[in-house]
C-alpha cells in the first residue's frame, strides 16, 4: 500500500491547519507525526485516513501500483483513537465478534485469543459501559491493530493507559505491525518511539 499526498493542506475558515505537504507513506515502514497539543495532528492523520478531505492538494492511495478510488479507501485502513465511541452496551465478546463481522481479524485470530492477549479474560462478558477508560482504550487498540489492514492510523494510542498497557501496546506493535504501513499521531515519545520517519507538522505551518 502507498499513500501519496500532493501538496496537501487543510484549513477551517481562515486559519490553515498544515499546507504545501508533500510525502510518501509506504507498507512496511512506521511514521509519526508530531507537535504541540492543538497543532493539527489529528486533523492531518483524518486527511491521511480519508476520514476528512484536504482544502487543497490530493491524497492519492495505491495498492499493487493500483489506484484506489476513496470511497474504498475504508476497507483498506483501521484507527485507534481517544475520540472513537465503543458499543458500550455489547460485553467485549459480543463487540469483536460483531466489529470482525464487517472488518475480519488477522489470520488466525479469533475473539477469545484476542481478549486473553488484552488480559480482559474476567471482563469478557461484562458490558463495556461498565470498564475502566484504560480497559476500553485496550479494546480500541485491539480493533485497530488485530484488524486484517495493510494500514494502521493511532491517534494517541496510550491515552488512558497504565504502565502495563503501555507495554502491552508496545508489544502489539512489535508482533502485529511490523510489514504494515503505521502511523502515529503524538507527542508523546513512547507511543511512537518504534517509528523510522518522524513528520513535524510544525514545518507544513
Amino acid at each position: 500500500m502507498k499513500i501519496t499526498l500532493i501538496d496537501a493542506g487543510k484549513r477551517f475558515n481562515r486559519d490553515w491547519i498544515f499546507r504545501h505537504l508533500n510525502y510518501e507513506f509506504n507498507t512496511g515502514h512506521s511514521y509519526a507525526i508530531t507537535g504541540p497539543n492543538g497543532s493539527g495532528k489529528s486533523t492531518l492523520l483524518q486527511v491521511i485516513g480519508g476520514a476528512v478531505g484536504p482544502s487543497e492538494g490530493t491524497v492519492k492511495y495505491e495498492k499493487g501500483g493500483c489506484d484506489i478510488p476513496p470511497e474504498n479507501v475504508y476497507k483498506y485502513i483501521s484507527l485507534a483513537a481517544p475520540y472513537l465511541e465503543l458499543i458500550e452496551e455489547m460485553t467485549l465478546a459480543e463487540f469483536l465478534d460483531f466489529h470482525s463481522a464487517f472488518k475480519p481479524f488477522l489470520p488466525g485470530l479469533k475473539s477469545r485469543s484476542i481478549i486473553s492477549s488484552l488480559s480482559l479474560g474476567k471482563a469478557a462478558d461484562k458490558q463495556i459501559r461498565y470498564y475502566s477508560s484504560g480497559m476500553k482504550q485496550r479494546v480500541k487498540l485491539a480493533q485497530s491493530i488485530f484488524s486484517d489492514t495493510p494500514i494502521v492510523l493511532l491517534d494517541e494510542p496510550c491515552t488512558n493507559l497504565d504502565e502495563e498497557g503501555i507495554a502491552l501496546y508496545q508489544r502489539l506493535i512489535k508482533d502485529y505491525c511490523t510489514d504494515r504501513l503505521v502511523i502515529v499521531s503524538s507527542n508523546d515519545r513512547q507511543e511512537y518511539e518504534f517509528c523510522t520517519e518522524k513528520i513535524s507538522i510544525a514545518d507544513y505551518k
